[in-house]
């Protein structure tokens, strides 16, 4: 590509960027508007952009969330949701910070078992009802638990979808990730729990009156269709099976996602369109013009530039390249989603690893998950989970904007990289 090419992507991607944040254009359009000008001034290419793995579309991110958004649709209509919104209530006994902190830790704990992904497709519809039960606003619970379910996403393999591209590259083990990023994980989940304390203190108004309707409610009544409801826990369940067993089955979640998807309508006496109706389309429709963009940057060799500028500025200091790529990754991720970036980064980080003498279990692999997986919770478009949940809330009638989250985010950011980076220096270059 040619520097033409490369300037233009910017100005295109800049553009976009922009519109999204300003939010007087929907984020779907501009981030549709900015791939069809990615395609228009030949930054990328039809191939490029819906078939090459690495710079194209990621349709394993695309058909896992089409997949599980049909689970989840046909889930709804059981009442299951409700049943978990009033038992979350009356466990906390109706105090508004014991419900946010009971839903943080679930989602981190969920996140690290599936992925953040599915984690806040099934979470989220439990918050809004818990919310309204309650007349609590949903904005606060929501982007605590995508802040909770990025942080819960690190500590394992499967927990975040960058996680899965480090392990590839290193040839990473799952039990390598719950050793070397649950600990830090764990202690960062505690960390956004006092967080939202403070952060979120003007929201935890008790309503007694309001605690003691939802105390009187009989949760197993909440049910409306027993049997749809075993048949979706039971291939809820299968494909959960097949997220932790992908060692060894050697399926992609998506296609697990969609296997899933499929044998439940098959199943069950539910309608393809009514399954199909519950699919967040214009998030992932938002998917593939992010992805596009970020692919064009990749094709033109912007980000691998920027990549490379990170990889020369550490100066041959093993501590010093840890520092800076789990700092830069988390600023980097804030911007572009933290997927393709990691991919990106992913051989750079390879070559640093080896030229520090350490191949396979290296500081600097958990530098790299560390910083992408937390920076994602740096902006409203940082993580996949992000666009998930802001779908969710604007489909239910109760948007956030993209400065509303970014405000929370860029705190928790700031604050759970530095602990991190701590994490790292002490464990790996003081007791190590």
């Amino acid at each position: 590509m040619s520097d033409w090419h490369s300037w233009a992507a910017i100005a295109v991607f800049v553009c976009a960027y922009a519109a999204i944040i300003s939010e007087r254009v929907h984020r779907t359009a501009a981030a549709l508007g900015g791939a069809a000008a990615m395609l228009a001034i030949g930054a990328t290419d039809d191939g490029a952009a819906f078939f090459d793995e690495h710079s194209g579309i990621d349709w394993n991110v695309i058909f896992l969330l089409l997949g599980m958004m049909a689970i989840v649709g046909v889930l709804r209509q059981t009442g299951l949701f409700e049943y978990l919104a009033i038992w979350a209530v009356k466990r906390a006994r109706g105090r508004p910070f014991r419900v946010m902190a009971m839903l943080i830790v679930i989602t981190a704990l969920a996140s690290a078992l599936l992925d953040n992904v599915t984690t806040v497709l099934l979470v989220a519809p439990v918050t809004l009802l818990v919310c309204e039960r309650l007349a609590l606003p949903a904005a606060p619970f929501l982007i605590a638990e995508v802040l909770s379910s990025n942080i819960g996403g690190t500590a394992t393999l499967v927990g975040d979808p960058p996680n899965i591209i480090i392990a590839s590259r290193a040839g990473l083990t799952f039990n390598d990730f719950l050793v070397h990023l649950a600990p830090i994980a764990a202690v960062l989940t505690v960390v956004l729990v006092v967080m939202c304390r403070v952060m979120f203190r003007k929201v935890f108004v008790y309503d007694e009156k309001r605690a003691a309707e939802v105390m009187a409610l009989e949760e197993r009544e909440a049910i409306r269709d027993h049997r749809l409801l075993y048949q979706g826990i039971a291939v809820l369940a299968l494909v959960i099976i097949g997220f932790v067993a992908h060692p060894v089955l050697h399926y992609a979640p998506s296609v697990v996602a969609l296997l899933g998807a499929g044998l439940l309508i098959a199943v069950s006496k539910v309608e393809t369109g009514e399954a199909l109706k519950e699919v967040e389309w214009p998030t992932l429709a938002f998917f593939a013009g992010l992805f596009i963009m970020v692919g064009s940057l990749i094709e033109t060799g912007v980000i691998g530039e920027i990549s490379r500028a990170l990889a020369d500025a550490t100066g041959g200091s093993e501590l010093g390249a840890t520092m800076l790529l789990v700092f830069g990754s988390a600023v980097l991720s804030g911007v572009v989603d933290n997927i393709p970036y990691v991919a990106t980064m992913a051989p750079i980080t390879a070559d640093l690893a080896h030229g520090f003498g350490g191949d396979g279990v290296h500081v600097l692999w958990w530098a790299l998950a560390l910083g992408a997986d937390l920076g994602g919770n740096a902006t409203a478009i940082g993580a996949s989970a992000n666009v998930v949940v802001l779908g969710i809330a604007e489909r239910s009638r109760q948007p956030i904007s993209f400065w509303q989250f970014t405000k929370y985010g860029l705190v928790v950011t700031a604050v759970t990289v530095t602990v991190a980076a701590g994490y790292l220096w002490l464990r790996y270059f003081v007791l190590n």
